[in-house]
C-alpha cells in the first residue's frame, strides 16, 4: 500500500500536472470506486465542469477543492489503498481493464485511475462541509509526522504502560498518519529498536532518535519518489527509487548493509517485519 512519500510524491504531481484543470466529462467504470455518493452518476454530475485547485494530503489521503464559476464546489477526496495510481495522459490511449475512472479536459487530456485490486476509493464532499465529515476515515488519524503536534514527548505520552509492540504502533494510524510497513521498518533500523520491543519500555531518549529517524527517512523517500516494490508508480508511470537504498525493508535473508549480520523477516501482528538483530538489539 502507498505510504505518506508515495501519496506526496502523487500529490505533487496532481497539483503540479492539474493546474488550472477543468473536468469537461468524467466516466466511472467500476461503480465501487465511487465511495460517495452512493450513485456514482451522482458523482460524476457533482465534479463535472469544476475546476480543480489546490491539492492537500492528510495522513494516506488526497483532498482537492473544486469550484465551478468561482465558486467553491466542495472537494474531491481519493485513498488509493493498495494498488491505486493516476496516470496522466497527453494522448488518446485504449484503458486497461483494470482502469476505474477517467476525467477528461476540453483539450482532450485525460486523467486517469487505475487500481488492480479495486481498493481505492474516492468521494465528493459537497460544498459548506468539512472534508472530514464524508469522508469519516480523516476523523480517526494522528498527528503528521511532520507537524509540531508529532513529537518525542508526544510519543512517550501516548506509548507510556504500553505492551504493544513498537512496530504495530507505528502502523497505527490513530498514533501517526501517513506511516506504514516500509517506513516503520526503516525507521526502526535507523534507531536500533527491535520491532518486537514493548512500547512502553521505550525511553525518552530512544524515542527522540526514533522520531528524528521517522522524519528523516519519511523525507529521504520522498526525495527519491516513495518506493515501488510492486504497483506504485507517479503520473509519468514511473517507479519510485527509495527501495534501491532500503536499509532492511524486503531484504530479509540479505546481509545487513551496516554490520553484514542476515536481516531477519519476521511475521508481527499479522505484518512482516525486517530487522537486524545486531544494529537493533536496543529498546
Amino acid at each position: 500500500m502507498p505510504e505518506l512519500p508515495e501519496v506526496e510524491t502523487v500529490r505533487r504531481g496532481l497539483e503540479r500536472q492539474l493546474h488550472d484543470f477543468s473536468i469537461e466529462r468524467i466516466e466511472v467504470l467500476r461503480a465501487r470506486a465511487v465511495a460517495w455518493p452512493p450513485d456514482p452518476e451522482l458523482f460524476c454530475v457533482a465534479l463535472q465542469g469544476c475546476r480543480v485547485g489546490h491539492w492537500q494530503r492528510r495522513g494516506k489521503y488526497l483532498i482537492a477543492a473544486l469550484e465551478q464559476q468561482g465558486e467553491p464546489a466542495g472537494h474531491w477526496g481519493v485513498h488509493l489503498r493498495m494498488t491505486g495510481q493516476f496516470l496522466w495522459l497527453e494522448q488518446p490511449r485504449e484503458p486497461c481493464s483494470h482502469t476505474r475512472v477517467r476525467l477528461w479536459s476540453s483539450s482532450g487530456q485525460e486523467l486517469r485511475f487505475v487500481d488492480t485490486r479495486s481498493f481505492g476509493q474516492m468521494w465528493w464532499v459537497p460544498p459548506g462541509q468539512p472534508p472530514e465529515a464524508v469522508i469519516t476515515g480523516l476523523q480517526k488519524l494522528g498527528p503528521e509526522p511532520f507537524s509540531d503536534g508529532f513529537s518525542p514527548t508526544y510519543l512517550a505520552q501516548r506509548l507510556a504502560g504500553s505492551s504493544r509492540p513498537i512496530k504495530s504502533a507505528l502502523l497505527d494510524q490513530a498514533l501517526v498518519a501517513g506511516v506504514g510497513n516500509i517506513y516503520a521498518d526503516e525507521s526502526l533500523f535507523l534507531s536500533g529498536i527491535a520491532p518486537s520491543t514493548a512500547s512502553g519500555r521505550i525511553g525518552l531518549a530512544r524515542l527522540e532518535t526514533l522520531h528524528a529517524a521517522l522524519v528523516e527517512v519519511l523525507h529521504t523517500s520522498i526525495g527519491a519518489g516513495g518506493t515501488t516494490f510492486s504497483d506504485f508508480r507517479d503520473l509519468s508511470g514511473t517507479n519510485g527509487n527509495y527501495g534501491n537504498a532500503a536499509w532492511v525493508y524486503r531484504r530479509g535473508g540479505e546481509p545487513c548493509r551496516v554490520c553484514g549480520t542476515t536481516i531477519r523477516r519476521d511475521r508481527l501482528g499479522g505484518r512482516s517485519s525486517h530487522w537486524c538483530p545486531q544494529c537493533q538489539s536496543g529498546g
